[in-house]
């Protein structure tokens, strides 16, 4: 077997987050970061925010199984109230 193959570590990836290139770490080798994860990394959970991946909008319902990956492109919008 290969030294390093099977990395126990979380790795990294980059993302550029509206319009800022940022490092996340993958919660496992196996597992990916997804939409609700970065959300979370952000502390926005709990907020209404939209979110933009590679161009395309990425349902509320979705965020928990849109898996992201390396170089992807995100846009968040944070809904702001008031009156």
């Amino acid at each position: 077997m290969e030294s390093g193959k099977f990395n126990t570590h979380s790795s990294v990836i980059t993302l550029t987050v509206n319009g800022e290139a940022r490092q996340f770490s993958q919660p496992a080798p196996l597992a990916c970061l997804t939409c609700a994860g970065l959300i979370d990394a952000l502390g926005l959970t709990g907020k209404r925010v939209a979110l933009e991946r590679n161009g395309e909008i990425v349902p509320r319902g979705r965020h928990a199984e849109e898996a992201l990956v390396d170089g992807d492109k995100i846009e968040i919008v944070v809904a702001v109230g008031g009156g």
